[in-house]
């Protein structure tokens, strides 16, 4: 194990601030919709609550049990650090459910799917962000993704078909239906949680007018730029032949994306263009830019 998982401290002031948010919504989230409804999640949490509906075990103890060795895993192959987060993550949700009085809000199934779901996701997002999770099922699915074709959501998909499959066995097709939609609410709020809700893209410009659209991202959009030198050609019927080009990079929100396509396509109708995901960018004037 590299002695780099354990260098820094092991809280910081946010770490601290972002457990202890994660813990209470996902905690408001089971007590007040999930479990008075009888709902389901995926992943740990999901199997605790399966658990605890044919069982009658005690849900905050099976989270526990459950999640040992998850965290034992991620102490070997993850780091000391976010094992114990992990750990006290996952003790704090079973103490917090069990002495905190979170009322019940609502039994509409649509509603308690929506808003269970989004509660639970914005508590997993933010104890992920605090450098631990309650749920140990994306510890495995970080390691079989190592050595496997599928991406990780792929795995922690397949692993949770598993789980709603069970429930429909063991309770009702209606159940585990209510669960895959409560699963994709959490999904994608913890995807927003983590990634942020301000979603920028990096877009790459590849053109034979590099300069003017270089000066119109600066002065017109007014957006930093990255220049990479590159070639262009290399055609299959004219392979020996070949142009220095400048390959420009830029990040710009998503709602942006339009604008920039519009300016480029002016300039060089046949510039080449390919965007991707950015996550978190930092420096730059990038946070500045959006600040309207």
């Amino acid at each position: 194990m590299s002695s780099a998982k354990h260098h820094g401290p092991l809280f910081t002031a946010s770490d601290v601030i972002y457990l202890i948010l994660g813990v209470l919504s996902a905690s408001f989230a089971l007590k007040s919709f999930l479990v008075p409804n009888h709902f389901l999640d995926g992943g740990v949490t999901g199997l605790s609550l399966l658990l605890f509906e044919v069982k009658g075990w005690n849900l905050g103890l099976l989270l526990i049990l459950l999640n040992i060795p998850f965290i034992i895993l991620s102490y070997f192959k993850v780091g000391r650090h976010f094992a114990i987060r992990s750990s006290l993550t996952v003790i704090l949700i079973a103490l917090t459910m069990y002495f905190i009085p979170f009322p019940e809000l609502t039994h509409d199934k649509l509603l308690v799917a929506m808003f269970g779901g989004f509660f639970l996701g914005i508590g997993i997002g933010l104890s992920m962000r605090g450098g631990g999770t309650f749920d140990g099922m994306e510890v495995v699915a970080l390691l079989t993704f190592k050595k496997s074709s599928f991406s990780i959501t792929e795995i922690i998909l397949g692993m949770n078909m598993i789980i709603f499959v069970i429930a429909a066995a063991f309770m009702k097709i209606e159940t585990a239906l209510y669960a895959i939609l409560t699963y994709i609410i959490a999904g994608q709020t913890t995807k927003y949680v983590i990634e942020g809700i301000e979603a920028y893209t990096g877009v790459t410009i590849v053109s034979g007018n590099s300069d003017a659209i270089k000066k119109a991202l600066v002065m017109v959009l007014n957006r930093g730029i990255t220049v990479y030198k590159g070639e262009r050609g290399f055609m299959k019927e004219t392979f020996e032949v070949s142009n220095e080009v400048d390959i420009i990079f830029t990040i710009v929100t998503r709602l942006e994306v339009r604008k920039l396509k519009n300016i480029v396509h002016e300039i060089d109708p046949k510039a080449f263009i390919f965007t991707q995901t950015v996550r978190e960018p930092q420096g730059g004037i990038v946070k500045e830019i959006v600040k309207h």
